[in-house]
């Protein structure tokens, strides 16, 4: 079979993963593609033949072309490698957030229709206390297969085999073909698997501006785009990439010098971290010499002078392909940026029509080249066609723009959270809540950080006769929920407000914010952080 490319596209051979490994193992095999925490490394020739055994691997347990496969794993080299193997043979990866558990976790294995999961030791319990809808084997790495019922269980190399042949494609892999479906926080409902392309990958990560001799720091999961899209850039460029675990803000300069990165992506809450360090006599005494800083949420300009690196910013969400992007060393403060060429963008009312200069309305957003956006949520039309409608993908957030056309990101419109990188969906912090047994409502807002983004606001009404403790019932949470989505704040009321049609009045909630009756649960020296996979 063979198909036509929209002359706005560019060859295969500069988008599919496939086309990009055997492309580069041939011209740069000594080149290194890969730096890990250990210091290990991967050169492009020694990527391909991984990624080739583990494909072998994955069609012997019967992964064929367009199957789905669950990807439960932390950042390493085991991540990476199962990605591509999987793109190389067109499967579509599906990376699962090592922080899921419960019916958040039940949810996302039952959506994607995957009966095979690869899955770190650590995580793999999880599986036991859940429907697991059509999943039917699963491979544990870095550890022994513990059996959980009805799963078939195998060992690591069973995707990493000595020897064999990989089976033909079916068909030809294109740029529209789904390479992932990465799950993004559901706003009224759970969370929607986001359809992804090769097409939609390579225009997201081609406005990174970066050159073959660079080196990218991966320091976001690979559970989000921020995490991959750095990944493919450089297979795509040619560079290279060094990997870590997690942003840690004692260790990061340390780990740029060790690494020789050039090159990073850090969420607002990285650089003000990093910005509130003491300064030292060496600070610019690195590596580093660009940092992708989203949002400018704070003057950068002290930042780049003292650390010695250029500095940018843009807007993205899971579904789109960073359509805003600022200058170099921008002097318009808390600007998200203007639209990158082939993106059309507008700030509109809810009936979409535009709105004028200045004025709050919903960012909207379409391209001129087919596939750079997602083209839709897995087995969810409905949500795919709110999301789409008059032609136009309506991002749920508000903004404005100034006369020079900056856009600027003002607040969220839909009733999402955003804490230290992660999307929170509300219902699902809600349902969770609701689900102690003296809770009879509750109402999940976003109140902003000292720091940067969202803390997340809990306030509950008790079951009539009965005594709410804030504490109990953050102790209730913990483990029932990833440690992002446990609130930091609970407010106990007697009652929600409510509108005349018995709706809650979340925008009285948000206004209200931290009121002087609100727990807290950091002043508690209650501290919750992420599990560490692999320790």
């Amino acid at each position: 079979m063979t198909y036509h490319l929209d002359p706005r596209m560019p060859a295969p051979e500069e988008i599919l993963i496939r086309d990009l490994i055997d492309r580069f193992a041939a011209e740069q095999p000594d080149k290194t593609y890969a730096v890990f925490p250990d210091m290990s490394e991967w050169t492009y020739a020694q990527m391909k033949d991984l990624v080739v055994q583990t494909a072998i691997g994955l069609q012997r347990l019967g992964v064929k072309q367009g199957d789905h496969v669950l990807v439960w794993l932390p950042n390493g080299p085991d991540i990476l490698r199962m990605w591509y193997a999987l793109n190389y043979i067109g499967a579509v990866n599906v990376p699962i957030n090592t922080a899921y558990k419960g019916k958040l976790l039940e949810h996302v294995v039952e959506n994607s229709d995957a009966e095979l999961i690869v899955v770190h030791a650590q995580l793999a319990p999880r599986l036991a206390d859940i429907d697991r809808a059509k999943l039917r084997r699963a491979v544990i790495l870095d550890g022994p297969p513990d059996p959980v019922a009805d799963l078939e269980m195998h060992p690591a190399d069973a995707v990493l085999p000595q020897g064999g042949e990989l089976a033909p494609l079916d068909r030809p892999i294109a740029p529209w073909d789904t390479m992932s479906i990465i799950y993004t926080s559901g706003t009224t409902g759970p969370s929607k698997g986001v359809l992804s392309s090769y097409m939609h990958l390579y225009a997201s990560a081609k406005v990174a501006q970066v050159e073959p001799t660079d080196r990218q720091m991966v320091n976001l999961p690979m559970f989000h785009v921020g995490g991959t899209f750095p990944c493919y850039r450089m297979l795509q460029t040619g560079a290279s990439l060094s990997m870590i675990e997690s942003f840690r803000t004692e260790e990061f300069w340390d780990v740029v010098r060790r690494t020789g990165t050039t090159y990073v992506i850090l969420l607002g809450v990285m650089a003000q971290f990093l910005a509130k360090q003491p300064p030292r006599p060496d600070d610019a005494d690195n590596p580093l010499r660009r940092c992708l800083i989203i949002p400018y949420d704070f003057d950068t300009r002290p930042f780049a002078e003292r650390f010695g690196v250029d500095t940018y910013t843009m807007f993205n969400m899971t579904e789109i392909s960073c359509p805003l992007v600022s200058e170099i060393n921008s002097t318009v403060l808390h600007a998200a940026g203007r639209p990158r060429e082939g993106v059309e963008a507008r700030v509109v009312d809810e009936n979409d029509c535009e709105v004028p200069v200045g004025a709050v309305g919903e960012l909207v957003l379409r391209a001129d080249c087919p596939w750079t956006m997602t083209h839709g949520y897995y087995k969810n039309p409905e949500a795919t066609a709110k999301s789409w409608r008059n032609g136009w993908f309506h991002t749920g957030d508000g903004f404005r723009t100034d006369a020079e056309g900056n856009f600027y990101f003002v607040d969220r419109i839909k009733d999402a959270i955003r804490r230290r990188g992660e999307n929170i969906s509300s219902y699902e912090v809600e349902a969770e809540v609701l689900a102690h047994p003296d809770v009879a409502e509750c109402a999940v807002v976003a109140v902003r950080s000292e720091v940067s983004e969202d803390e997340v606001l809990a306030v509950v009404a008790p079951v009539a006769g009965r005594t709410l403790s804030a504490e109990d019932l953050t102790h209730f949470l913990l483990p029932r929920m990833a440690h992002f989505m446990v609130p930091r704040y609970v407010r106990i009321v007697n009652e929600l407000p409510r509108t005349p049609t018995a709706k809650v009045r979340k925008i009285e909630l948000r206004e209200a914010g931290v009121t002087p009756d609100t727990w807290d649960r950091e002043a508690a020296g209650i501290r919750v952080r992420r599990e560490k996979i692999g320790a």
